[in-house]
């Protein structure tokens, strides 16, 4: 099994898991001291305490969104995914709002957002003067049809 670095830059942070074997997110809690209330439409940055140090450069982790809050709760992640650069070091903050009209309360320790860890191709950039042609060509959104 593969590893990364973890530390904990708050006491009361705590150190994500799995909730199921196969799960492939780990889930990142809040680390605050008080609960959190979200209004509708309403958004904060919540802190989880945590800092992580990955093997390389051919990985980064990224933050999803918990289905069950959004769906539940209308709770989601401000930026749509959160994407943690193999070198950065700070906290792991968490962008969250909510979508739905009623308030939704964040409580310390809560499960809010889930960390997985992918590799990523570190290919450059090689300007041309022109791509080669496909079949699809430049048609996007609904150009293939809707069946």
């Amino acid at each position: 099994m593969n590893t990364f670095k973890i530390t904990k830059l708050k006491e009361n942070a705590k150190i994500p898991k799995r909730a199921t074997e196969g799960s492939a997110g780990l889930d990142l809690c809040a680390c605050i001291d008080a609960p959190v209330t979200l209004k509708g439409g309403e958004k904060a940055v919540i802190p989880t305490g945590l800092a992580i140090e990955l093997p390389s450069n051919e990985f980064a982790a990224f933050v999803f969104a918990r289905s069950g809050l959004a769906i539940k709760h209308g709770i989601g992640l401000l930026n749509s995914v959160g994407v943690i650069d193999s070198d950065y070091r700070g906290e792991i903050c968490v962008g969250l709002i909510n979508q739905l009209s009623e308030p939704y309360e964040i409580t310390p320790g809560e499960r809010i957002a889930q960390l997985v860890i992918m590799p990523v191709s570190m290919m450059n950039p090689v300007e041309v003067t022109s791509l080669d042609e496909t079949e699809r060509g430049a048609g996007g959104f609904g150009s293939t049809g809707k069946v």
